[in-house]
Formats: C-alpha cells, sequence, structure tokens
C-alpha cells in the first residue's frame, strides 16, 4: 500500500475514482482473492503508481465483495484495468499485461506537456491576440509535436491571419490520419471559404442584383461576404437561389459551397436547426 494506491468501493467510488479523475488519470484494477493472474497483476501496478510518484492514481476493486460495481463498469473477466479521465472511463485492459505493455497504457492517458501552452493559446486568441496565440501553440508543438489539438488550433489561428499556405499545410498533414475528423473537414470548408472571399462591397453586390436578378457571379461572391461576416442564414438564402436559377452553373459552384457551409456549421449545436432547414430546402430544389 502507498499513498497511490488505495482500495475503493461502493461507499467511496465516486469520490476517489470519478471526481478524482477530474485532476489525475485513475487505474481502477477490479482483482479477487483466489485470481492468480490478479496476484501477478496487483504488485506491478502498485509499483507504477509509486514509480509514476502521483501522475496518476489506483484504485483496487474486489470485484467479488463489489459485485454491484463489476456489474455496473461491465467485468466480465478479471483481472480488469479500467482507466478514467475526466470523470469518464475512457480504456480499459484485461489480463496480467507485462510492465511495459502496462505504461505504454499508462502514458497514452496522460495529458500533453503542451496542453499549458495550449490553452495559454487559446487565451490569448480570445482576446485577439492571435500572433501570441500563434507563437504559444508553436512552442507546444515543439513539446509534442504529435499533438493534433494544437495543430487543429493553429490551422485556425493561420486562418484567421489569412496565412492560407500554412493552413493547408497543416489540414492536408492531418487529413488521413486525423482522430477529430469533423473538425479537420471544418476548417477545410473555412479554409475554403476565406480562400474565396473577394473582399467586394456588399452594399455594391447587392445593388447589381438589383439591377439583374441573374448576376449569378454578384450573388456567390455576396455569399461568400455574409459567410464571412458570420450572417449564415442570408448567405445560405443567396446560394440556394444561384442553385434555383442555374444549378450548374461553374461546376455547380453554389450547392458546393453550401456544402461547405454545412460541414462548417455541423459541429455548432447553435446552428443545427438553420443547416437542417437549408438541407432539405437544397433537396428539394434540386429535386
Amino acid at each position: 500500500m502507498n499513498n497511490f494506491s488505495i482500495d475503493v468501493g461502493v461507499a467511496n467510488f465516486q469520490e476517489k475514482v470519478v471526481d478524482a479523475s477530474r485532476l489525475a488519470p485513475v487505474l481502477v484494477d477490479f482483482w479477487a482473492e483466489w485470481c492468480a493472474p490478479c496476484r501477478v497483476l496487483k504488485p506491478i501496478l502498485e509499483k507504477l503508481a509509486v514509480d509514476y510518484g502521483g501522475r496518476f492514481i489506483l484504485a483496487k476493486v474486489n470485484s467479488d465483495q463489489h459485485q454491484e460495481l463489476a456489474a455496473r463498469y461491465g467485468v466480465r473477466g478479471i483481472p480488469n484495468v479500467k482507466a478514467f479521465v475526466n470523470g469518464e472511463m475512457v480504456d480499459e485492459f484485461t489480463g496480467a499485461l507485462p510492465e511495459a505493455q502496462i505504461r505504454t497504457f499508462i502514458d497514452s492517458l496522460m495529458p500533453s506537456p503542451a496542453e499549458p501552452l495550449r490553452i495559454a493559446a487559446l487565451e490569448a486568441r480570445a482576446r485577439g491576440e492571435a500572433g501570441v496565440a500563434a507563437s504559444l501553440l508553436a512552442d507546444a508543438l515543439q513539446l509534442d509535436p504529435g499533438n493534433e489539438a494544437a495543430q487543429l488550433d493553429l490551422a485556425e489561428i493561420h486562418i484567421d491571419l489569412r496565412d492560407m499556405e500554412a493552413a493547408r499545410a497543416i489540414l492536408d498533414a492531418l487529413e488521413h490520419q486525423a482522430q477529430d475528423v469533423p473538425r479537420v473537414r471544418a476548417l477545410q470548408a473555412r479554409l475554403k471559404l476565406v480562400t474565396a472571399g473577394t473582399g467586394a462591397d456588399p452594399a455594391a453586390l447587392k445593388a447589381r442584383i438589383d439591377a439583374n436578378a441573374n448576376d449569378l457571379d454578384a450573388r456567390l461572391q455576396l455569399a461568400n461576404t455574409l459567410a464571412l461576416a458570420h450572417d449564415y442564414r442570408m448567405a445560405l438564402e443567396q446560394l440556394l437561389e444561384i442553385v434555383s436559377r442555374d444549378r450548374k452553373w461553374q461546376d455547380e459552384a453554389a450547392r458546393k459551397t453550401m456544402l461547405d457551409l454545412f460541414t462548417l456549421l455541423g459541429d455548432q449545436p447553435q446552428h443545427e436547426d438553420l443547416v437542417r432547414e437549408f438541407r432539405i430546402q437544397l433537396a428539394r430544389t434540386l429535386n
């Protein structure tokens, strides 16, 4: 027994495992007295708890004495080690693995050393200091080059700074290996939108449309301008109007731009109804 290894049961599981995992990863070892592999695994886990010096906590559950917990977490064979991070069970393994494999398992749970810099970068961006944020993220990626979240944050800031080539390089590298595929797709859509932006005067574009309702180029430019200003409803209305007038115009540019906007807005709950509404309208227009 040591300061980083504790026995837990039903009464203190919430406090010692679920709540505690918000501060550091918690490994829960479900074991039993009669289980020979459990007797092999247990001292390895206790040794690692000491070696890691509190970077994770080992919580041991006698599955015979606490069958309710074993049933709640789907324990079907022991030893069964379940990992909790931020209040959720995130991974597990069954059986007495070698120490090296267990270390790899534990290391995968540890927060990245880049995380404090990433958080500082997000705070800088929120203050409008995009250049500072980009510098902090570059430092974060020096510490953890494979940190996908930091890479995507940096791509987003490059788009903010209109450094399209730098953003595109990051997104292209991640396209086929990303874990967070929806965010990659959303940033690719935003990159296309910003690249297509003309910087034209919305009033001048509206005047062109008033003079000629079939000025589809003005409508597309206006849609891009409105989307960049986050006026997504008006942008989608212009794009839908283009589709209704000439769906094949410029290789279906309006339909494709609508799909890009759906991708961009798809992971934002506040736009869920808007996306659904215009998906339906687009389908009706095309059919």
